[in-house]
């Protein structure tokens, strides 16, 4: 990604100016897509770098924040372009819709994210961290110290979050399953487990956010990803989710050498068709 200016429009009180961003450095991790991106930095399981750019004396910047366990990292929402004054977060109800103000949604009228990470280790312009949820490529603006004593309030009150009760559902695989995300993981980067683990864990039937349908007699249910369709049963009483299998979207006149091939994978769904006999 280009280092480029993020402009933020704030309004002041006196002329409404707009304030010019320009990123300190850049995430390098995993992570590309939304979906891999966790709802909250604490529920991510993941290991990142923040490089900062070179030539800006920001070695100097870093040289004694080794030492503190966490970090506030401020970055930019680069792939949203838009913002909802009222959103469905994850937690709240299926209907229910909740003031952007009051929520932690990436659609905001500016794209300003804040993310509390574990900070692993400074290494030169290398910023080593654990536990985030930005994606590859976020442009971060500037880094600050978690400090516990001024900024962990944990009595304080939590407006409409109090009345939610968050239901987690267990997300296992079977070993065929298993096997199938592994392959396309090593073969086209694409993480189905990790997809899962985001899209399944919280609502997972909840059709307005997520490409869900019926898998019919069966009793399973499918969720799309991209051109891959993961099937899986829901054990409401247990909260547990079972991804059962993983196959390709394509219709097989669609993998035919002669068809169009605009996502550029669909030599992947071939050979995963071939090694999986499906």
């Amino acid at each position: 990604m280009n280092n480029i200016d993020i402009k933020k429009k704030l309004q002041t009180a006196e002329d409404g100016g707009t304030f010019a961003f320009k990123p300190i450095g850049y995430v390098q991790c995993a992570q590309k897509y939304r979906y891999e991106a966790p709802r909250q930095a604490v529920f991510a399981d993941n290991e990142g770098i923040i490089r900062l750019n070179p030539d800006n004396n920001f070695e100097q910047a870093l040289r004694d924040l080794s030492g503190f366990d966490r970090l506030w990292v401020i970055y930019c929402f680069h792939l949203n372009r838009d913002w909802k004054p009222l959103v469905r977060p994850p937690v709240a109800g299926p209907k229910e819709k909740i003031s952007v103000f009051a929520t932690r949604s990436p659609h905001r009228p500016n794209q300003i994210g804040l993310s509390c990470v574990e900070l692993v280790k400074v290494d030169g312009l290398e910023v080593h961290i654990r536990n985030f949820d930005m994606l590859d490529n976020t442009p971060v603006l500037d880094l600050k110290p978690y400090i516990p004593a001024a900024d962990a309030f944990p009595e304080a009150r939590t407006g409409w979050l109090e009345t939610t009760a968050a239901e987690h559902y267990e997300i296992v695989f079977t070993s065929p399953a298993s096997a199938r995300a592994t392959w396309i993981f090593n073969a086209y980067g694409l993480d189905l487990k990790k997809f899962c683990e985001v899209q399944l864990a919280h609502d997972p039937l909840n059709e307005s956010r997520k490409r869900i349908s019926s898998g019919g007699a069966s009793g399973e249910f499918i969720i799309a990803c991209r051109t891959w369709r993961i099937l899986f049963t829901l054990d409401e009483p247990g909260k547990r989710i079972e991804i059962t299998g993983i196959k390709s979207g394509y219709a097989p006149e669609e993998l035919a050498i002669s068809a169009p091939d605009p996502y550029a994978d669909k030599a992947v769904h071939r050979e995963f068709l071939l090694r999986f006999q499906e």
